[in-house]
């Protein structure tokens, strides 16, 4: 079971900017990534993604400095999002509520009744925030993500069910 997309919960913030990832946004990619995570993602899986050609956005402020970026990949009836992170010095301003209110319009453009992803069970603050846009907890994978000392530490399966609702701003 999943909980249906709320899109009320949709920010409106004309000054942002949420346009296709490209090769030549990778370099301030990489550096939220490091900066965001302990086990970051490689260049490689970025490039791969922009090259399988799954949706991947940038998220820019009006100076054209980059907040964000995620990473999706569509299936049938349904998208999974890979990637999704908010540069530490822009978090709590929304801005992965932008995102995912785009990704929702992705999903609705690519007919995915369904949005999936996974997270590190130690991150109580997106696990948070995902349940207040409605996505539902499905299961776990052990040992899905890198941890220190070569340990490794499940992750959070979580759902969303995309209604054929109003179209997100």
């Amino acid at each position: 079971m999943s909980a249906q997309w709320r899109a009320d919960d949709a920010p409106g913030d004309e000054s942002l900017a949420l346009i296709p990832m490209s090769r030549m946004h990778l370099d301030a990619v990489l550096a939220i990534e490091a900066a965001a995570y302990a086990f970051p993602w490689s260049r490689g899986n970025f490039i791969d993604s922009i090259a399988a050609g799954y949706p991947a956005r940038v998220l820019l402020d009006a100076r054209g400095a980059m907040l964000g970026y995620f990473v999706a990949m569509a299936g049938v009836d349904e998208m999974h999002l890979l990637n999704i992170t908010v540069a530490p010095a822009a978090q709590s301003r929304g801005h992965a509520r932008h995102m995912i209110a785009a990704l929702v319009a992705l999903c609705r453009e690519h007919t995915a009744q369904q949005l999936w992803l996974e997270v590190r069970e130690s991150n109580a603050r997106a696990r948070a925030i995902y349940t207040r846009l409605g996505f539902l907890q499905q299961g776990m994978r052990k040992g899905y993500y890198p941890a220190p000392f070569g340990r490794r530490e499940d992750a959070v399966v979580m759902s969303l069910k995309i209604g054929a609702g109003r179209a997100l701003e």
